[in-house]
């Protein structure tokens, strides 16, 4: 079966793999419900690292910079099924159960769920598409399928009410603090400013009064410092970070690093 294998396009997927696998997700744009079935799966963000094993639940939350690490176990392959709790949906959901919002969600990004039957349940109920991935789900049984899962999780957590139905925009934030916080992440400098509540001119224009240059050329020389430090201080391979630091390949992460002090990674080690 092919990794990540979709039981429904965009929406619920499934994940298998028998060798590590870190992923620098970067962005993570939807609400998200995981159920690890079996291996282990680790998420780090800027405020907390969390991992679960075999038969664990996680609600993730939307609008975060995060890296994800699939690792199977002894005797134990990686698996697991996610399920993209989209906006869109979440709005429909809302009208139709006449959900209102009481305040802005303030609470932890991450949740792990407390053992709950009707969620295992639920989750063995999807098995069978994953099994036999030649039985395609319709878009309509699958958008039911999702259904159920927000409101058995609202049953066994009520409280979550408030994250999954927020749909305000990110509030604004200190971006001086997120940004050295989050300066390894790949993403385009607009979901930056997206993430510190700001638009993308309104970002450039705080970005300088803090930083006194650009983005782009702050977040290249931030992360080619870091490089520096890992592979001076800490005798890291050149190979084993560039991806962490943002770098889409090693040339280019090499050109960069020469260009900026003057002799190649490979030459600090």
């Amino acid at each position: 079966m092919t990794n990540p294998s979709e039981i429904l396009p965009g929406v619920i997927f499934y994940a298998y793999l028998s060798t590590m696998r870190k992923e620098n997700v970067a962005f993570l744009s939807h609400n998200t419900l995981i159920m690890q079935v079996s291996g282990q799966f680790t998420l780090e963000t800027a405020g907390q690292t969390i991992s679960m094993r075999r038969g664990q639940l996680l609600l993730v939350g939307k609008n975060q910079l995060g890296q994800i690490t699939k690792t199977p176990l002894p005797d134990e392959d990686y698996e697991t099924i996610v399920i993209s709790l989209r906006e869109d949906l979440l709005r429909t959901i809302a009208l139709e159960e006449q959900v209102s919002i009481r305040h802005k969600y303030n609470g932890p990004s991450n949740i792990l769920i407390p053992p709950n039957d009707f969620l295992h349940g639920y989750f063995q109920s999807i098995m069978p598409y994953v099994r036999n991935p030649a039985e395609r789900i319709t878009n309509d049984m699958g958008m039911l399928k999702v259904k159920e899962g927000v409101k058995l999780l609202l049953h066994a957590m009520p409280a979550l009410s408030d994250l999954l139905f927020d749909f305000s925009e990110p509030h604004k934030i200190d971006l001086e603090k997120f940004m050295r916080i989050n300066f390894h992440f790949n993403i385009p400098v607009e979901k930056f400013a997206q993430l510190t509540g700001r638009s993308l001119a309104g970002f450039k224009r705080d970005f300088n009064k803090i930083f006194g240059t650009s983005p782009r050329q702050w977040l290249q020389e931030r992360r080619l410092q870091e490089a520096k430090h890992l592979i001076e201080k800490k005798h890291r391979k050149p190979s084993s970070i560039y991806l962490d630091l943002g770098f889409e390949s090693l040339s280019h992460f090499s050109h960069a690093f020469k260009k900026m002090f003057g002799k190649a990674p490979s030459d600090w080690v």
